[in-house]
């Protein structure tokens, strides 16, 4: 067997660390299955994306270490994780595909932090005249 590519991927607060290795479409993360670990399709089509676009569905075995953040961020991350090892295996095949489709680039929103003397980031306490 081949040594498995491994990739990073980051979303918000989550961090994927992934290694891609040819195989049978096994996709295990945190040493459960996909479809025990995300539970709702749109999670599952979120990670699946990056073959579904290259056109490799089933063709490589997915191991990945998921931490912090929440399940959307979660699959995000995986993602971009997914589609940078994908772009490492074979860069002319696949990197055009997953750039058109936006998967090699980082989602850099991240969470506004909390200002002092209001109760959000932005939010206001609200103002009173008299």
């Amino acid at each position: 067997m081949e040594k498995p590519v491994n990739a990073l991927g980051r979303r918000k607060s989550a961090v994927a660390r992934v290694y891609v290795a040819p195989g049978q479409g096994n996709i295990t993360i945190n040493g459960r299955t996909l479809d025990e670990y995300f539970a709702e399709d749109s999670l599952k089509y979120i990670v699946n994306q990056p073959f579904e676009v290259t056109g490799t569905a089933g063709q490589f075995d997915v191991k990945a270490n998921l931490d912090g953040g929440g399940v959307k961020g979660q699959a995000e991350a995986m993602r971009l994780g997914i589609a940078r090892a994908l772009s490492d295996i074979d860069r002319e095949a696949y990197r055009p595909a997953l750039k058109a489709a936006g998967f090699l680039t980082r989602d850099a929103r991240e969470v506004e932090r909390k200002k002092p003397g209001q109760p959000g980031a932005r939010r206001r306490f609200q103002f009173s005249k008299r």
